[in-house]
């Protein structure tokens, strides 16, 4: 080399940052905090809750199809009755603050409510099939991620960055990929004579989902899960028999029982038990909205499994629509949410009942808690301070 040309070649190398020389390390170890451990198994078990819906899809469509047993209400009361039968009774052996009774005298007409709501979102999208094509329940059911998004911005101050909206668009844009693969397989059934009627119903069911779902989070990072699926079993029970009763006991009496079916209300039960169960760990463990958007693959497996089953049309737009629905869920997860203020501010306003003083700062101040999609982490930013 012209010594000319060395001496150029080190002055420029002697000009370049640091920080420059050490970028490839910096972007490597962030693709390794990405894709680690934590959000694959948090992948792995939002999957769990799509076969579980999976599995509840299939056994409803045997039952509505092969035996002309149309019963929504009864198959979510036999799941009410197990959820009463296991976790109202834990509570009522409970002692101190976690009893049924304690429970009861401070938040019971909270209970009641929130479990009217998980009643009727689960009847408004179960009847709207009677009305509306397939493809209009899958599109117009992702409106609980919106629903989702601002209920957890205003009421558990939620906060989303850039990324965020894009995993979620990428999410939607893999729902697009299979309703086109549904019409381009002419998959229209389901279409009835009220089609404004039943896309209503849709929208109305993912409403309450989503307020369903938002308090469900609320409840199980701040109380307790068995508390959650606890006062839901006793007041769901109640009230969806109450319903059962009133609207569906003629069919009831239509239904020709025998081994068959009721291996298909058994494999149901046990799917729907499940979901309710394991929903809040999983809840617990990232967010609603992010299964929400974990769930959106459960239509994914059911048409997979209605290849083999009912001889479905398969189209390589499927396989498209599910790797796509995975990468938003990557691009969901790879960056944390945080909250607007520290919660533990948050609780003192809400719960004292005189003016809040700021205590002297006796040592440095702690870090604040940041809520993740996969869990919770510290910030080195210092929290902020409500004035």
């Amino acid at each position: 080399m012209i010594p000319e040309q060395q001496s150029h070649v080190v002055a420029t190398i002697e000009n370049i940052p640091a920080e420059s020389i050490t970028a490839s390390p910096t972007v490597l170890q962030r693709i390794r905090n990405i894709f680690n451990r934590e959000l694959f198994l948090s992948l792995a078990l939002g999957q769990v809750l799509s076969l579980l819906i999976c599995g509840i899809s299939l056994t409803s469509k045997y039952l509505a199809d092969d035996f002309q047993a149309n019963t929504p209400v009864f198959q979510s009361f036999l799941n009410y009755i197990l959820l009463f039968l296991v976790y109202t009774t834990t509570l009522a052996v409970r002692q101190g603050e976690e009893n049924l009774l304690v429970i009861l005298k401070r938040r019971w007409w909270k209970y009641m409510i929130l479990s009217l709501v998980d009643i009727e979102a689960n009847y408004l999208v179960i009847k709207a099939y009677q009305y509306t094509t397939l493809t209009s329940v899958q599109l117009l059911d992702c409106f609980v991620i919106p629903v989702v998004l601002l209920l957890s911005w205003f009421f558990l101050l939620v906060r989303y960055k850039a990324v965020h909206f894009i995993g979620i668009g990428v999410c939607l844009l893999g729902i697009g990929c299979m309703v086109g693969a549904d019409v381009l397989a002419g998959r229209q059934q389901g279409l009835g004579e009220h089609k404004l009627l039943g896309d209503l119903l849709v929208l109305g069911g993912a409403t309450l989902y989503g307020i369903s779902n938002v308090c469900e989070e609320f409840i199980v990072k701040n109380l307790s899960r068995v508390e959650f699926l606890g006062m839901i079993g006793l007041f769901g029970s109640f009230f969806s028999g109450i319903q059962l009763a009133i609207m569906e006991h003629k069919e009831l009496l239509r239904v020709p029982w025998d081994w068959q079916i009721g291996l298909l209300y058994i494999g149901f039960s046990a799917c729907m038990f499940g979901l309710y169960s394991f929903m809040p760990v999983v809840i617990k463990r990232t967010s609603a909205t992010a299964v929400n958007l974990s769930l959106l693959t459960a239509d994914l497996y059911s048409l997979f499994c209605g290849l083999f089953l009912f001889h479905f049309k398969f189209s390589g737009l499927y396989l498209l629509s599910f790797f796509t629905i995975i990468m938003g869920l990557i691009l969901y997860t790879s960056s944390s949410t945080y909250v607007a203020q520290d919660p533990r501010v948050y609780k003192q306003f809400r719960n004292s009942s005189g003016p809040t003083t700021d205590a002297p700062a006796t040592g440095p101040l702690e870090p604040s808690v940041t809520y993740t999609s996969l869990g919770q982490e510290t910030e080195e930013e210092p929290r902020i301070r409500v004035v």
